[in-house]
């Protein structure tokens, strides 16, 4: 259960050390916008150790790999696919196709090194062509779990200014979510790139939440703890989950159609609703804010 994804430079020694530590669910370790083109070789090494030597009990672990249209995507997955990873992002995906390629790629590592659990894969989905083929692109492999908004590539495509509001991305936001829902996979928004801003960052993560992201990438570890608030089901919301679940169960042995609760009709969707907030507060291990 994802709620917070801190991205991480794949170069830095003293991050990738303390990574555990720093209260995201997952980490992404960049070996892509992150490394200069002349640290790649020593990035993608660093990365590796890490994942060899250093054991990440508390957060998921994301590699974001470069581009298909670079020479380094292969020697990426050759480094890292071995260490078994949870995740390869694969950034400016636009169409299925390009998917596929990094998921035929490994494949074959994966078979050079007997590794039987298939990775899984991010796409992240940063330009015009792959928001308008963003279900294309969820539907594209079973290895994609989630996929991800790049916000920042995006408006440069688009050609607009990139704005703390984010009216400018409003549409592609709404895109993913319905692409994702569609697909029956997760989808995680862009980071809020202030890193001073903390109410602009609540106010940020809280419109997301209400569009339907499953949860908000951040930049900075100051992020983590106020991203992991707003995606986390409060106290009295868990507690009126079990009070759904319990008065279906009640109305059921009753042989009742119709209940109510607190004056409201408790149809369908609320039941779901309920259902997902007690699935989150079991992943979480019956943590809650507020």
């Amino acid at each position: 259960m994802r709620r917070s994804m801190l991205f991480m430079p794949g170069n830095n020694a003293g991050m990738l050390l303390n990574a555990d530590a720093l209260g995201a669910d997952s980490i992404i370790l960049d070996l892509e916008d992150a490394v200069s083109p002349k640290e790649k070789d020593s990035a993608r090494i660093l990365v590796r150790n890490a994942l060899k030597f250093l054991n990440y009990r508390n957060c998921e672990v994301i590699i974001r790999i470069n581009s298909i249209d670079t020479e380094f995507w292969k020697h990426d997955l050759n480094e890292i696919i071995p260490m078994k990873p949870d995740m390869i992002m694969v950034p400016k995906v636009n169409c299925a196709k390009d998917v596929q390629i990094v998921a035929d790629y490994i494949q074959s590592v994966e078979k050079m090194h007997n590794i039987e659990k298939p990775t899984a894969i991010m796409p992240l989905i940063e330009t015009a062509m792959g928001v308008e083929n963003a279900f294309e692109i969820a539907k594209s492999c079973e290895r994609v779990k989630a996929i991800f908004l790049g916000g920042e590539d995006l408006t440069a495509d688009l050609r607009c200014k990139r704005t703390k509001k984010g009216d400018e991305i409003f549409y592609s936001r709404g895109r993913m979510v319905v692409a994702a829902r569609a697909a029956n996979i997760a989808v995680y928004d862009t980071p809020f790139t202030d890193v001073k801003d903390e109410a602009g960052l609540k106010l940020d993560s809280e419109f997301a939440k209400g569009l339907g992201f499953t949860g908000k990438a951040v930049i900075s570890p100051r992020h983590v703890m106020s991203v992991n608030e707003v995606f986390s089901p409060s106290k009295e919301e868990i507690e009126y989950a079990y009070e759904v679940m319990e008065i279906i169960k009640v109305a059921k042995e009753q042989g009742k159609g119709a209940i109510s609760l607190r004056g409201k009709m408790i149809d369908a969707p609320i039941v779901e609703r309920a259902r997902q907030t007690i699935e989150m507060s079991e992943a979480m291990g019956g943590e809650f804010y507020g």
